[in-house]
């Protein structure tokens, strides 16, 4: 007998997802070991469900009902392209739901939200350490040879 597949909506997010997308932000940061005060995830589930276009969005994933992954994207102008482009600038899923192919279908959500605004392009980046994901990323985009610069702090 074969398993079932998974069965996987992706979908906005809610104001009654609070929970769900703390319990996920949470560990999210916790892979990349880090913490944030409670004015950031305040301030960005606020900004997650405003009608601004310019303010991020999120999109929560579930895996047969239950909230397994999130992606948080923006769309913003360029001087590349007279299109925006769009930021893909969190993606996590949780351990317990890796492998059933929601970091894809999470990926794929965020182009076809880029391609209904007609957005150039979309892009993301990723820690040179997390070769896990990279090895979904290079099936779905093509690497590109720039390097992320920041200010000191």
């Amino acid at each position: 007998m074969t398993a079932a597949m998974p069965r996987i909506l992706i979908r906005p997010l809610t104001a009654a997802d609070e929970p769900d997308w703390r319990r996920l932000w949470t560990a999210y940061l916790a892979f990349y070991e880090t913490t944030l005060p409670e004015a950031v995830y305040h301030a960005n589930f606020a900004r997650f469900l405003t009608a601004n276009p310019r303010d991020f969005r999120a999109l929560l994933a579930e895996v047969d009902g239950r909230p397994s992954g999130l992606a948080h994207y923006q769309f913003h102008q360029t001087c590349w392209s007279l299109g925006d482009s769009c930021y893909l600038q969190d993606l996590f899923v949780d351990p317990a739901a890796r492998g059933t192919g929601l970091g894809r279908a999470l990926i794929e959500a965020v182009y076809a939200a880029a391609d209904a605004a007609g957005a150039a392009e979309v892009y993301w980046i990723t820690h040179e350490g997390n070769r896990t994901a990279q090895q979904l990323y290079d099936r779905l985009a093509v690497r590109v040879p720039f390097l992320r610069y920041e200010r000191p702090a």
